[in-house]
């Protein structure tokens, strides 16, 4: 473990150790801001929010797509760099979608629900390939 954060894209890649997350996620637009969101983002158009299900599905948006999430366990730093790329990359040579949310302390891979375990097997490979 390290002191601070990661910087360098091999050593982010090595250490990011992913994690499913057993909620299910949507995103979504309109409305008001909820607190039950784990992450909201003011756009042109209007407040983007990512909400679990259930609250979602209370407020009437569109739950068609439900996400998971998988966080990388690496405590990233902000000007990193690399893993965004390494990991979209390689979800996207797999022919799986995937939307990056970047925190102070984690990135989070957001994944169509169905699409998990195959997901975090190929970021579970990649992992494994950067050690």
């Amino acid at each position: 473990m390290t002191d601070g954060p990661v910087r360098e894209g091999r050593a982010m890649i090595a250490g990011m150790s992913p994690r499913l997350d057993p909620e299910t996620w949507i995103f979504c637009t309109g409305g008001a801001p909820l607190t039950q969101a784990i992450a909201s983002f003011a756009e042109a158009e209007g407040l983007s929010q990512i909400l679990p299900l259930a609250f979602a599905e209370m407020a009437g948006h569109d739950t068609s797509l439900p996400m998971a999430r998988i966080v990388l366990e690496v405590h990233s730093a902000l000007d990193g760099h690399g893993l965004t790329a390494a990991v979209s990359t390689a979800l996207a040579e797999a022919g799986i979608a995937c939307n990056m949310v970047a925190a102070f302390h984690h990135d989070h891979v957001f994944v169509p629900f169905a699409e998990k375990d195959r997901a975090l097997a190929v970021l579970a490979a990649l992992q494994s390939k950067a050690g």
